[in-house]
């Protein structure tokens, strides 16, 4: 199949944009160009453009990657989604996204258009490791971001932070018309942390005007907190050439996702924004309980499945469930959990059931590899704050530790998921001369020293090891 798809592709009336791209404008800069991003805010963002009859497009900025960029213009910007339902798959073209951009080569244009008082709305989906954090504060690493630091206002900036505060201050700079920056990533509290290093970037920057442009952003730019909810697997070579066969052309951007999705938004807003409402979107005054619920059951259950399935020789979510313990692992860990959250929420038994549905789905294929990758900064979100919580209270927490036992073992392997902490969490192996030394070693790489010092604790994690070793997981 040669053709490619493009604005001028013939496409089936079902599998059409819901809404003409040409009719759009850029009035939304979205840093991360992953395919949830494609499967989420820019699902959420073409469905209201096209029930509002308002132009809200989206130019989409790529990090890392110019490959990406490049197939995306090659495309004109669409790309296909195909829902991965029980009874069978669904694909059409999405079409909200009108342009593209890499970060560094293209530095001046994402300037220019963090100015543009045109655009109202920033969203970003970087995850965690984007926000340049100290594990040890929770706040700006500037020897990350050095070289940002050094490049000035008008410099080509290496990370999101930099460009994005540089982007804002250029706006402070033309006028300061009033700006949302709206953080889409999986973390407690994410707009309160992206306003953070935002500020703190400026703070350490060697700008003359930085303490005026700190007081304009105070004024002029929102950080609204979300909780963003979608499982938007990998996309493999069957997915593409499932796609361009639904599609008759080909798609070098195809993007799957399960059939569920969900979004909830502190409604701080400093600008227009899109009525995303109108597509199920859900503002609220705290988003506290939602996204706490999302982060220690969702995300906190997925960790859990990923390490332990991996242990037991299972690849994917659904493969994993479907083993003797997958559904008791997830009730179980929901039902630990449930007292360290606040009230407000989802009903934790009704999410727990919704979680062993939307896991089961045998159209998803959401490889274990992929939600293992990167453990040192998500479990540190996912588990360890409820588990504080929960031995604070002295309350036993079996399942967390069973599955931070799994974690444990997961950074010993040699075919280890990707973590930014690689390095030093396989050193952990090297030095500990007994298992119990081993997990010690490895939470104070995660910064959670007081969770090291804790005998029982630690104690109980290595004594599950042997089990896990040999492939049994014990609920």
């Amino acid at each position: 199949m040669s053709a490619r798809l493009s604005r001028t592709t013939p496409l089936a009336p079902e599998a059409r944009p819901a809404v003409d791209p040409a009719q759009l404008r850029p009035r939304i800069v979205h840093f991360g160009l992953g395919a949830f991003h494609r499967a989420h805010q820019a699902v959420y963002t073409e469905n209201t453009a096209a029930r509002s009859g308002e132009p809200w497009g989206i130019t989409a900025v790529a990090p890392r990657s110019a490959e990406t960029v490049r197939a995306l213009r090659d495309q004109d910007c669409l790309y296909s989604l195909t829902e991965r339902r029980p009874e069978g798959p669904r694909t059409r073209v999405v079409g909200s996204v009108v342009d593209a951009l890499a970060m560094g080569p293209d530095a001046k244009a994402v300037g220019t258009l963090l100015a543009d008082p045109e655009v109202t709305v920033v969203t970003l989906t970087v995850t965690e490791k984007g926000y340049q954090r100290l594990a040890s504060t929770g706040g700006l690493d500037t020897a990350a971001v050095a070289a940002d630091l050094a490049a000035g206002p008008d410099g080509q900036f290496t990370t999101v932070i930099g460009a994005l505060a540089a982007g804002l201050a250029a706006r402070v700079r033309a006028g300061g018309a009033p700006i949302t920056v709206v953080s889409c990533d999986n973390m407690a509290d994410n707009g309160a942390v992206l306003g953070r290093v935002v500020r703190e970037f400026v703070a350490a920057s060697h700008w003359p005007d930085r303490v005026r442009i700190m007081d304009r952003i105070a004024e002029t730019v929102r950080f609204p907190a979300t909780v963003v909810d979608r499982i938007v697997p990998a996309v493999t070579e069957a997915d593409r050439l499932a796609a361009a066969t639904a599609l008759g052309v080909r798609d070098e951007l195809a993007v799957t996702a399960e059939p569920y999705r969900s979004w909830v938004l502190e409604d701080s807003f400093a600008a227009p924004r899109p009525p995303w409402e109108l597509d199920g979107a859900l503002f609220v005054r705290d988003v506290t309980p939602y996204q706490l619920t999302k982060l220690r059951l969702l995300n906190g259950s997925h960790s859990a499945l990923a390490y332990l399935g991996t242990a037991a020789g299972h690849t994917t979510i659904a493969g994993t469930m479907a083993a003797s313990w997958g559904e008791r692992l997830v009730r179980a860990l929901c039902a630990e959990v449930a007292p360290t959250l606040p009230v407000g929420g989802p009903d934790p038994v009704a999410y727990a059931d919704d979680l062993v549905v939307r896991f089961r789905n045998p159209a998803m294929h959401h490889l274990l590899r992929q939600i293992g990758s990167d453990g040192s900064l998500k479990i540190t979100e996912r588990w360890l704050p409820a588990l504080r919580t929960l031995r604070a209270h002295g309350t036993s927490a079996p399942v967390l530790e069973l599955a931070l036992a799994a974690w444990v073992l997961s950074t010993g392997r040699t075919d280890a998921p990707t973590d930014p902490a690689a390095g030093a969490l396989a050193a952990c192996w090297d030095t500990a001369t007994a298992p119990v030394e081993t997990v010690r070693a490895l939470l104070r790489v995660l910064g959670s020293t007081d969770l090291a010092d804790d005998h029982t604790l630690t104690t109980a994690v290595a004594d599950r090891l042997p089990a896990l070793r040999a492939g049994r997981v014990e609920i």
